[in-house]
């Protein structure tokens, strides 16, 4: 049973059809990417996986059971979520932010138990915010706020973790980070799905990569399969090919087709 499911999922905004009859799971121990060009319907679809998007048909699913018959802590308690938009209106510490992962729990509304402490603690130091927990969630910088925000989605620890853009106003070496935090999610059993930009990066670390394109999958599989020159020509219009070095095999992003 998949931890998460989409079956030919259909969202509509008017006449303008999102998704369209699109399939997508999510098994533990997976670490899968949503890739694809700018309004191809990635976000939409983790909204609908989490029953934040009404269906025109289609099922979404969680744990097998119909997301419209979970209420909301239910549904909080097997997903975590960290939006693309993540605004943090007061200034309460690092650690109270990330403790906030833990309300489905209960953590967020009494006084921290310790298996709620311990959640919060591991999170902390999987974002490498240790030396900022103490600090105003309001004076930090954009990068920092960001490994803030994956941090309390860590700390629900739910079976399955959907993240939008986690990498987006990061440098290169928390990009790296976050990817493998989440990498070290699936790998104790945990089913992550990421939408992400940057392909190498998706490539480098991602077990699945699902490309989707007008609201359809145009291709699902392991990297070397789904992100070809054929396949990113399609969706982004850009040339691509791999790179055979000591290190390994490497996603080379290039020019514009002409």
């Amino acid at each position: 049973m998949s931890l998460l499911a989409l079956h030919q999922a259909v969202v509509q905004r008017g006449k303008r059809v999102i998704l369209d009859h699109l399939d997508l799971t999510l098994e533990a121990g997976e670490l899968v990417a949503l890739v694809g060009p700018n309004g191809s319907g990635k976000t939409t679809a983790l909204r609908a996986l989490l029953g934040l998007m009404p269906l025109a048909s289609g099922t979404a699913m969680i744990g097998g059971a119909d997301v419209r018959t979970l209420g909301p802590i239910t549904r909080a308690r097997q997903v975590a979520y960290l939006p693309q938009s993540r605004p943090m209106a007061w200034a309460i510490s690092v650690q109270d932010a990330v403790a906030l992962g833990r309300f489905a729990h209960g953590g967020a509304s009494h006084r921290p138990n310790t298996e709620d402490q311990a959640a919060v603690d591991q999170a902390i130091f999987a974002c490498d915010l240790e030396t900022l927990k103490d600090r105003a969630v309001t004076g930090l910088s954009g990068g920092e706020l960001a490994r803030v925000h994956m941090a309390r989605a860590l700390a629900a620890n739910a079976p399955a973790l959907l993240a939008d853009e986690p990498t987006a106003a990061l440098d290169p070496l928390h990009q790296w980070q976050v990817m493998q935090v989440l990498a070290q999610q699936a790998s104790v059993g945990g089913g992550v799905m990421v939408v992400v930009h940057d392909l190498a990066l998706a490539a480098g670390v991602c077990s699945r990569i699902v490309l989707i394109k007008d609201g359809k999958v145009l291709a699902n599989g392991s990297p070397q399969d789904v992100l070809t020159p054929d396949n990113i020509a399609a969706a982004y219009g850009v040339r691509a090919h791999w790179h055979q070095d000591s290190q390994g095999r490497h996603l080379i992003m290039g020019a514009a087709l002409g």
